[in-house]
């Protein structure tokens, strides 16, 4: 039975994510309408260590089409002892709610954002 719920929530995860399997990167309405300055000088705001991890993550969690800092610093939350950002309160509850498809999903938003 775990396996299953197991493999189904990297399969959630990979579906969520499936432009960037292509090698290509999200891009929602809130990319192209905020100044990337405005991205820059929210993620500021984070401490250093914070910051390098919110870059390496580059999109929310949750809201995988928006870009960190687009809407004010990005919110910091710890699930199962791992950091992870998100572009608003709004996304926190679902990213609590299933913290095996969010880490998921960070994982897979770091590794599309090393290219």
């Amino acid at each position: 039975m775990k396996a299953f719920i197991y493999v189904g929530l990297v399969a959630v995860a990979f579906s969520l994510l499936s432009p960037m399997s292509k090698g290509q990167q999200p891009t929602g309405p809130h990319v192209s309408e905020v100044n990337e300055a405005d991205i820059q000088a929210s993620l500021a705001k984070l401490s250093s260590d914070d910051r390098k991890l919110a870059e390496a993550q580059k999109f929310c969690a949750i809201m995988t089409t928006n870009r960190l800092g687009v809407m004010g610093t990005p919110l910091k939350v710890m699930i199962k002892g791992q950091p992870v950002f998100l572009c608003c309160r709004g996304c926190q509850s679902k990213a609590l709610a299933k913290p095996d498809a969010t880490l998921a999903t960070v994982a897979a938003l770091v590794k599309a954002n090393a290219k």
